[in-house]
C-alpha cells in the first residue's frame, strides 16, 4: 500500500522502520525541527533523522490545519496514512484523504489511557498490564474503532524501558493490521466508553515525592518521571537532586529522613524507605549513589524535603 507516516519522537521510529520495509511510504510526515536543550541549536526529530537515513521525502509540519501541508498530502494520494506519537491533532480534513483510513498505534489498551501520556499513567497507576492499541482514527482524542490489541506485563520498568518495549510491539502490531487491512481481514471494534480514562500530560506535581507516601507509591512516582517530569528532592537542606532511579528497601527509616553511606542513599517514607540508585545533583552529570557519596559533604543522617 501506499503509506504515508506521521510520527516524532524516538518510540515512532521502529514502526517507520517497518512499515517502510513492506509498503511504499511515499512521504513522512513529522514535526519540525526543535531547541531540546536551552541554548542549543535546533536538531530534527528522530523520525526525520531515520527518515533521511531511509531516503524518504519529509514534510514538517507544526500542524496539520494548514491548507498547503493537507494539499501536499493530499496529492501523494495514500492508500493509508500511519500515525504513531505524531503530536499534534489530525482534523477532519486530513482524516478523510485515505481510503483505508488513518490507523494509529496507541501504547496502551485502548479505552484506558486515551491521551497524551498513556505510559507513564500506566506506571503511576500501579496497572500491571498495559499495551499497544491500533485504532482507526476520529476527530475524537483515541476513541475510534481497534482492531488489534497486544497486553504487555509493565512489571518493574521505567516509562524509558517501558517505552522502549512498547515501540518495538507498537512496530510489529502495526504492520500486522495493515496486512489485514490490506486484505479486507481487520475487524474494527467499537471501543466502550464507559471504560474510558485519560491519560493527562504528566507534570512534576505528579511525581513530587513527599515523606507521607508509602513506599510503593513513591516507587511509581520515580519511574513513571521522565526529562519532562523529574522527581527532585532537597538533601540535608542544602543539596538539590533529580532522582533517576530508585528501589524499594526494606529497611525502616522515619518519615522525611535519610541516610547516606559509601555506596547507598535511604530516603524515609510512610511505611519503608526507597533507595535511590541513580541521581543527578543539580548542574551535574547522572551517577550512582556510591559516586554521589564520594564527592558530597552531606552527614551520614539528614533529612530530606520535597521540591
Amino acid at each position: 500500500m501506499r503509506i504515508v507516516f506521521m510520527g516524532t519522537p524516538a518510540f515512532s521510529v521502529p514502526a517507520l522502520r517497518s512499515v517502510a520495509s513492506r509498503h511504499e511510504v511515499v512521504a513522512v510526515v513529522t514535526r519540525p525541527d526543535a531547541v531540546s536543550k536551552r541554548g542549543s541549536a535546533p536538531s530534527p526529530s528522530p523520525v526525520k533523522t531515520a527518515a533521511t537515513e531511509l531516503g524518504l521525502p519529509v514534510i514538517e509540519a507544526a500542524s496539520l490545519r494548514q491548507p498547503d501541508t493537507i494539499a501536499a498530502v493530499r496529492a501523494l494520494c495514500p492508500d493509508a496514512i500511519c500515525v504513531v506519537a505524531y503530536g499534534a491533532i489530525l482534523p477532519r480534513e486530513v482524516l478523510d484523504i485515505p481510503p483505508y483510513g488513518c490507523i494509529n498505534a496507541h501504547a496502551s489498551l485502548l479505552p484506558r489511557h486515551r491521551g497524551a501520556a498513556p505510559i507513564e499513567r500506566a506506571i503511576l497507576e500501579g496497572d500491571e498490564v498495559t499495551g499497544v492499541s491500533i485504532m482507526r482514527m476520529e476527530e475524537g482524542l483515541d476513541t475510534g474503532p481497534v482492531c488489534l490489541r497486544v497486553a504487555v506485563e509493565i512489571a518493574s520498568s521505567s516509562a524509558a524501558t517501558l517505552a522502549s518495549r512498547l515501540s518495538l510491539v507498537a512496530a510489529d502490531a502495526l504492520v500486522a493490521a495493515l496486512g489485514d487491512v490490506a486484505h479486507g481481514r481487520a475487524r474494527w471494534e467499537a471501543q466502550d466508553a464507559s471504560r474510558a480514562t485519560y491519560a493527562h500530560k504528566m507534570t512534576r506535581d505528579d511525581v513530587r515525592l513527599t515523606p507521607d507516601l508509602d513506599v510503593a507509591s513513591a516507587l511509581r512516582r520515580v519511574r513513571a518521571s521522565s526529562e519532562r517530569a523529574t522527581v527532585r528532592v532537597r538533601l540535608a537542606d542544602s543539596v538539590d537532586v533529580v532522582i533517576a532511579d530508585a528501589e524499594a528497601s526494606g529497611e525502616r527509616i522515619a518519615p522525611g529522613h535519610a541516610r547516606l553511606t559509601r555506596s547507598r542513599l535511604l530516603l524515609g517514607f510512610r511505611d519503608a524507605s526507597l533507595e535511590v540508585t541513580r541521581l543527578r545533583p543539580t548542574g551535574r552529570r547522572e551517577m550512582s549513589a556510591a559516586e554521589f557519596a564520594c564527592g558530597t559533604r552531606i552527614p551520614g543522617t539528614f533529612a530530606w524535603s520535597p521540591l
